[in-house]
């Protein structure tokens, strides 16, 4: 079940869209284009408006509709006859859009307030699988993978601090329930030796990630890899939210459109220093009808969930450009 805020800005976007007095009366007259909004939905969404404290979602994510309704790259005014929302669900294939409502069964919306995190795959799928859905190694801990002397060595220092002689003289070998209380023994801060020895494992992990990465990415299928960073699909979608700098109200091209737009010049992928496992990407490209140069800039975090040593580690990917000034991005 989506959180309340998630819940909230979803469906508040998508009240917006119906139009009328306002989020009340929207609310209040439960429409009838909401084809998979269940009884208890409603009551939910209206529990929530009467508690108070999501106010100013209820405003910006009704507001954000308004805007697609009104737009001339969307709705031009015209009221939608269906709209179906995924309530957080995941989709069943191989779709890239990430699509939180679908409107008139053609417009697809994705609903993103405040962040700026593109993916969240395992290392393995980013740098081996290139963010495709071909196999690859996703069971090994990527740590273990790919700084296995640092990672041990990491985990002697904690192993001993910790002194819990249940666990394993070998990290590959804890289970679930041990990384789970080694992360709550670890949860406040590093025993002492132990912060130098994770950032000597994070600068191998780093550099061993951003040349594995490199090595998968040709002159061929760079394009295709950005475009899969930027979640640039075959189909294309809208993304209604916001950020730090304000409203984002966007749409987003197809590879076809990027294509007859810009030229990918080149993509660079290489170790970044920090306190976590970094790896920075930036695209340079080239604007086909002004000519002019641009880059769109960003970073991945390899890191644990669930605390230090609580899962094996994932690959967030961030955007570090403006997401209006990212090329195929456009403002409606």
């Amino acid at each position: 079940m989506p959180s309340d805020k998630t819940f909230v800005t979803e469906l508040a976007t998508a009240l917006g869209m119906v139009g009328g007095g306002g989020v009340d009366e929207v609310i209040a007259a439960r429409p009838e284009q909401f084809v998979n909004a269940s009884a208890r939905d409603w009551e939910r969404l209206a529990e929530l408006r009467d508690r108070g404290d999501l106010a100013p979602e209820f405003l910006g994510s009704y507001l954000n509709g308004q805007a697609f309704l009104h737009s001339s790259d969307a709705l031009r005014g015209r009221t939608p006859r269906v709209i179906e929302w995924t309530g957080g669900r995941r989709p069943p294939g191989d779709e890239v859009v990430p699509a939180d409502l679908r409107v008139d069964h053609v417009y697809l919306v994705s609903c993103k307030y405040v962040s700026r995190i593109l993916h969240n795959p395992s290392p393995a799928r980013l740098a081996t699988g290139l963010l495709s859905h071909a196999p690859v190694d996703d069971l090994t801990d990527w740590f273990h993978r790919t700084a296995p002397v640092e990672y041990q060595a990491l985990y002697d220092s904690c192993r001993a601090a910790v002194g819990d002689a249940s666990l394993p003289e070998r990290v590959a070998d804890l289970t679930t329930a041990q990384r789970r209380a080694l992360a709550a023994a670890l949860h406040a801060k590093w025993p002492a030796g132990a912060a130098a020895a994770y950032a000597e494992m994070c600068a191998t992990v780093a550099g061993r990630t951003a040349a594995e990465w490199r090595s998968r990415v040709s002159e061929r299928n760079a394009e295709l890899m950005l475009w899969r960073l930027l979640r640039i699909g075959s189909t294309p979608y809208f993304v209604l939210g916001s950020s730090a700098s304000g409203v984002t109200r966007l749409r987003i091209d197809t590879p076809w459109d990027w294509r007859q737009h810009f030229v990918l010049r080149d993509l660079a992928i290489a170790a970044h220093a920090g306190g976590q496992a970094l790896v920075s990407w930036s695209a340079r490209y080239r604007d086909r009808s002004t000519g002019e140069p641009g880059t769109v800039d960003g970073h991945v975090e390899i890191r644990w969930s669930h605390g230090r040593f609580g899962q094996p580690p994932e690959a967030k990917v961030y955007l570090d450009s403006p997401i209006a000034a990212v090329p195929g991005y456009h403002e409606i």
